[in-house]
C-alpha cells in the first residue's frame, strides 16, 4: 500500500472559501431522465425512477452524498428527479451535497439575467432553498469572465447558492475565472472536467496541477469513460452509440481494462471500475461516476476504503490514453 491512508467517505474536502464539504467520490446524474444517451424511457427499460431512487438511497448509506446535475440533463429531469427524492425524505437534505450548472450558451449575452433566472428555476426543480454548488456548463459563453464572475457573485449574494464552479475550463481559463471571484470576495471551488484513465489530458497538460495550486477541487466526469472502463464491453461488445466520450478504439480500451484487472485481483477482486475510481482519487480528483441503480452504486462505493500502490499508480498513469480530440470536444472541453 501507499504512505497515505486508504481514502474514505468521511474525509471530506471542503471547498474553498465556503462551508460545504464533499466526499471524495460523487455520483453523476445525467442519466437519470436522460434518453438520448442514456435510454431512460428508451433503449434501457431497467433505468426508472425506481431503480434511481435505490441507487440515491445506497449511496447515501455508502457516504457518498455529494450528487451532480444540470440544467440541461434531461431537459431539468434529472433535477427535477432529485427533487422528488429530497421531497420524499426530507431529513436526508442535511446530508446530501447538490451540485447542478448553468449553459452558459453564446446566445444569452444578458449572462447575469440569464444565470439568476436559470439558478432560480433549477432550484425550484430541485426544492431547495440553496443549490450547495453552482457550475458554469463549459466555457462557451461570449462574455467575458468578469461578466460571468459578475453573475455567480449576484447568484450569491442572493443566497440562490453557497460554492462557485466551472466546468470543461483549461488552466488558462481556470486562473482567469479565479482571479475574477477572488476580486469579487469569492473563490472558484470547483473544475468539473472529463478526466479517466481513457482522458489524462488534464494531468499532461497541467490542469490538474493548476487546480492543486489555486485550492480548487477538480471533480472528474466520465471517469470510468461512459462504462468502458467497468469491464462490461470490449471490441466483440461496445457501448451503445451515443457515448460520444472517451470513444477510443475499443482494442485500445481493452489493453487498459487488462491492467485494471490485474491490479484488482491483487486487492480483494476489486473490479476494474474500482481501480479507475481509486486511480482518480489518487491523482487528487473527486470522480463523479454515474449510478443507474443499487448495484452500480455499491460498486462506486467499493473505489473507497483501500487504496493503490505507488508502483501501481505509475502503471496506470503509463497505461493511461491522453484522450480523443474531436471538433465538438474541441469546442466545449478546454480542460
Amino acid at each position: 500500500m501507499s504512505d497515505a491512508s486508504p481514502p474514505q467517505a468521511s474525509d471530506l474536502i471542503e471547498l474553498a472559501g465556503t462551508d460545504v464539504a464533499i466526499p471524495p467520490l460523487g455520483v453523476g446524474t445525467w442519466a437519470w431522465g436522460d434518453k438520448g444517451t442514456w435510454g431512460m424511457g428508451g433503449y434501457d427499460q431497467s433505468l426508472t425512477e425506481s431503480s434511481i431512487r435505490e441507487a440515491w438511497e445506497a449511496s447515501i448509506a455508502a457516504g457518498v452524498v455529494l450528487f451532480d446535475t444540470a440544467e440541461v440533463y434531461g431537459g431539468g429531469e434529472s433535477e427535477r428527479i432529485i427533487g422528488r427524492l429530497l421531497a420524499a425524505d426530507p431529513g436526508v437534505r442535511q446530508r446530501v451535497v447538490i451540485a447542478t450548472k448553468f449553459m452558459p450558451s453564446p446566445w444569452k449575452l444578458n449572462v447575469g439575467a440569464a444565470l439568476l433566472s436559470a439558478a432560480r428555476n433549477s432550484r425550484e426543480r430541485l426544492g431547495v432553498d440553496v443549490i450547495d454548488l453552482y457550475q458554469i456548463h463549459g466555457p462557451i459563453s461570449l462574455r467575458s469572465h468578469d461578466a460571468l464572475a459578475d453573475a455567480l457573485a449576484a447568484a450569491h449574494a442572493e443566497g440562490i447558492v453557497r460554492a462557485v464552479g466551472v466546468s470543461n475550463y483549461s488552466a488558462k481559463e481556470t486562473r482567469s475565472i479565479d482571479a475574477a471571484l477572488r476580486r469579487r470576495g469569492l473563490r472558484l471551488a470547483s473544475n468539473q472536467i472529463e478526466f479517466s484513465l481513457l482522458r489524462s489530458m488534464p494531468l499532461r497538460v497541467g490542469l490538474i496541477d493548476t487546480c492543486r495550486d489555486l485550492g480548487v477541487v477538480p471533480l472528474a466526469y466520465s471517469p470510468i469513460g461512459q462504462g468502458r472502463l467497468t469491464g462490461k464491453y470490449s471490441a466483440a461488445k461496445p457501448p451503445p452509440r451515443g457515448r460520444s466520450f472517451s470513444a477510443h478504439p475499443m482494442a485500445e480500451v481493452d489493453t487498459v481494462v487488462a491492467q485494471l484487472r490485474r491490479i484488482g485481483e491483487a486487492h480483494g477482486d476489486r473490479t476494474p471500475g474500482q481501480v479507475a475510481l481509486a486511480w482518480l482519487i489518487a491523482e487528487g480528483a473527486v470522480p463523479i461516476p454515474g449510478a443507474k441503480n443499487r448495484e452500480q452504486a455499491l460498486q462506486n462505493a467499493g473505489a473507497l476504503g483501500w487504496g493503490l500502490t505507488g508502483e501501481e499508480l505509475k502503471d496506470l498513469t503509463a497505461a493511461a490514453l491522453y484522450g480523443t480530440r474531436g471538433i465538438s470536444q474541441r469546442i466545449w472541453q478546454h480542460g
